[in-house]
């Protein structure tokens, strides 16, 4: 279990807190933020440090400027719609060099419960290399370092790992960090059974660690998306023009193998929704398994294979789903990414755990956000978790 000291374990009172968020926010053409789930998602932490009387100086990446201050990738706008979010004036420290005359001069002016951002942590050429110098700078402004970026936690960074060495007072997670290691971490290694775990997305060789992990812990593991056709090759069936690892259906076969030897239930796809085009307006139809033609492509699971994983989820207890089942943002061949989300919603009494990036995209875009219990705001960060990895992010900050 990971035990790590949050917000609510220390006193902020007068002292001055650098917070990094995820504020990688999108940004249309006139610099307008176009989906602001990250922002609201920091709020919590936020208030909470300004309601104890903390001086709240927030830093976050935006973007890859690597090292040069572009206007385009600025976090002028994040603080503008931070101010409107927290209905208090969050001031913008715009400094090139984010720890400059500017970020010293605001933070010096602050008064308990104020809130200032500092400039695009990425404006530095060392934050990704996690240089000493920019650490220090950034150690330097402040007390206490509170971590609320999980989607970064499995980067060592300057802003998230680096500074955590210099600071001279506590280091402890936000309340979105907190959820994360809770949900993400403890459900994986201590799950309320039976706990069934959904991998789908493109390649079998990204999940790969994922799948081995998970092996260990599971009591069924269904295999959806272009990853399944992998597995199909490997038993020779024809998978026509779909995605296909040649190097990986070895692999396939050897973790049906150890599913076996270690009774999961590995399940694949029994029928496939094939496609002339990979385009919306393809002509499609459904086939059964191993009968997909030579000049086709599979482009979402068929109704059969939604009945059989629906089936496979009913009294789960815990699962985790990463990856949607099909090309979701094609209307015609998003049924199979529904029917999975509409088998989880239905669950009672359980814990459904979202890992971010694509599975995450297509719960809330279809409807099922406010069904699941959790919806990780990490692509990268859940992933390795789920691997079983140590978070470099989340390893950084102090144990209870």
């Amino acid at each position: 279990m990971l035990n790590k000291k949050s917000v609510d374990d220390i006193n902020v009172n007068g002292k001055k807190v650098l917070v990094r968020c995820d504020f990688n926010v999108p940004l249309d053409a006139d610099l307008n933020i176009t989906d602001e789930n990250r922002l609201v998602a920091a709020l919590p932490t936020i208030k909470k440090l300004v309601a104890d009387g903390g001086k709240v100086i927030l830093c976050s990446h935006l973007g890859k400027p690597k090292g040069e201050p572009k206007p385009e990738l600025s976090l002028a706008p994040v603080a503008k719609r931070l101010t409107e979010l927290l209905g208090q004036e969050v001031k913008f420290a715009a400094d090139a060099n984010v720890v400059g005359e500017n970020a010293k001069a605001a933070v010096e002016a602050m008064n308990n419960g104020d809130i200032v951002l500092l400039e695009n942590t990425r404006y530095r050429i060392e934050e990704t290399k996690n240089g000493e110098e920019f650490s220090k700078d950034l150690a330097e402004l402040a007390d206490v370092f509170v971590n609320d970026a999980f989607g970064t936690a499995h980067r060592a960074h300057c802003s998230n790992v680096g500074v955590t060495k210099y600071i001279k007072g506590e280091c402890v997670v936000g309340y979105l960090m907190q959820k994360e290691i809770d949900f993400l971490g403890n459900a994986v290694n201590n799950p309320v059974r039976p706990f069934v775990a959904i991998l789908g997305g493109a390649k079998v060789s990204s999940k790969i660690p994922v799948i081995e992990n998970l092996l260990d812990k599971v009591d069924t593991l269904i295999i959806g998306g272009g990853m399944a056709y992998t597995f199909m090759a490997a038993h020779g069936e024809e998978v026509g023009k779909s995605l296909l690892e040649e190097d990986y259906k070895e692999y396939a076969l050897e973790m049906e193998k150890k599913a076996e030897e270690k009774g999961v239930k590995l399940l694949i796809p029994i029928d496939t929704v094939v496609a002339d085009d990979f385009s919306n307006d393809a002509n499609f139809k459904t086939v059964g398994r191993g009968e997909i033609p030579a000049d086709m492509e599979g482009l979402d699971i068929g109704a059969k294979t939604s009945e059989l994983f629906s089936d496979a989820i009913k009294g789960a207890k815990t699962v985790v789903w990463n990856g949607p089942m099909g090309c979701f943002e094609m209307p015609n061949f998003a049924k199979g990414t529904i029917e999975i989300a509409k088998a989880l919603a239905d669950l009672e009494g359980a814990t459904t755990i979202i890992g971010g990036g694509d599975s995450a995209a297509a719960v809330n875009q279809l409807g099922f956000g406010d069904k699941m219990t959790h919806i990780s705001t990490g692509g990268g960060a859940s992933l390795e978790f789920l691997e079983g990895k140590d978070l470099p992010g989340v390893v950084a900050a102090n144990d209870k």
